[in-house]
């Protein structure tokens, strides 16, 4: 049996805020989706026991990662650690106590910005313009043209949206803004379950230089029932094929995001040597659409929807300090999620991929030379 350090909360604490050591970090919490989903004091990455040697390769490629083990009460971090010693691991912890003696420690230190912390926070930096449920109801008996984009995924979406709202994830938001809202005039709310998502779809849009004027509804779909009106179900609207013009306004548009995040560009060669690196870990994140990444996608790349990643990197990429590269034919959904990464912490890079029914990237050199 392979010898398993076992830390307090303390010492992760340290770890984490970087007082001990620059290198990555990865703290992997066993518990199943549904306990991990209500609430995650840690923000690290989801590996329930049940799927462990099928998921920890994937989030956690680099084997010589510093590791933390963590679950409710550190019962099954020990026998986790076993296994994955078996898998090559080698620089293994377990949290003493598990996530019960980390709740008792009163710790606030955590790998990763709450999602809906950071939005409050950039929300109240940026004064995001802000929309309610009246609003909307009253710009829409008004006659208004008015628009709601939901960023949420498909999924999502099709359990329950405002009524007349169009399926449009994060990521997608700035690709294909130009076919789905073409006139200048239109009123674009943002809407998503609560805020974090909205947020962001507000604020990369204005970022962007849309000429729309531009807000979030405020607490998305629940905003719209505590009036009392009912949510549409279904997949009713959603986007389509994006037109050559509307992707090369959106190049504009993420050509200026990239400007101002500084959003570098890395070519294959750079990857090729960044992946022989065995101290630093390098994510290939596929940032398109699932369907996109089904038909064609890079080997070794991880799909990952940008309108996702952006504010939950950690459910992909389980170490810290690494280097994230994101993948995109384009480069504008790579970029509007790279924008907000860079602000997140995250060392990102944008490279392209051939489009769809192409050879090879598509002025790939005029996208280093933008990014230069």
């Amino acid at each position: 049996m392979a010898f398993i350090n076992f830390i307090p909360a303390d010492t992760l604490a340290e770890w984490i805020n970087g007082n001990s050591s620059a290198r990555e970090i990865a703290v992997l919490d066993l518990r199943d989706e549904a306990a991990y989903g209500y609430g995650e004091p840690l923000t690290g990455t989801n590996v329930p026991l049940a799927q462990l040697e099928t998921k920890v390769v994937q989030v956690l490629p680099r084997r010589g990662t510093r590791t933390v083990l963590v679950d409710e009460d550190g019962s099954r971090s020990e026998a986790a650690a076993q296994r994955l010693v078996a898998l090559g691991y080698r620089d293994l912890h377990v949290l003493r106590g598990g996530l019960a003696a980390w709740a008792e420690s009163r710790r606030a230190a955590s790998l990763h910005q709450q999602p809906r912390h950071f939005t409050q926070q950039l929300s109240r930096d940026r004064a995001t313009p802000v929309s309610t449920a009246q609003d909307l109801a009253r710009l829409r008996a008004e006659g208004r043209d008015v628009v709601v984009l939901d960023t949420r995924t498909p999924e999502e979406f099709a359990r329950g949206h405002v009524p007349g709202a169009i399926s449009v994830p994060g990521a997608e938001l700035v690709y294909r803004f130009a076919d789905l809202v073409p006139s200048p005039d239109t009123v674009v709310l943002t809407s998503c379950a609560g805020l974090p998502r909205a947020v962001i779809g507000a604020q990369v849009l204005i970022d962007a230089g849309v000429p729309n004027h531009v807000s979030l509804l405020d607490d998305g779909t629940k905003g719209w029932q505590r009036e009392g009106w009912a949510l549409e179900e279904g997949a009713t609207r959603s986007f389509g094929p994006v037109s050559e013009a509307a992707v090369a306004v959106a190049r504009e548009r993420a050509a200026k995001l990239r400007q101002s995040s500084a959003v570098p560009y890395v070519d294959a060669a750079q990857i090729d040597v960044w992946q022989q690196d065995s101290e630093r870990t390098t994510y290939l994140l596929d940032v398109r659409t699932a369907e996109e990444f089904a038909a064609s996608h890079v080997e070794g790349a991880i799909h990952a929807p940008g309108g996702q990643l952006q504010l939950n990197a950690h459910r992909f990429a389980a170490a810290r300090g690494a280097r994230l590269v994101l993948l995109d034919d384009h480069g504008v959904r790579a970029t509007t999620t790279a924008h907000w990464l860079r602000q997140r912490g995250w060392e990102v890079w944008w490279h392209q991929v051939p489009v769809a029914g192409s050879a090879a990237p598509v002025e790939a050199s005029a996208a280093v030379a933008a990014a230069a």
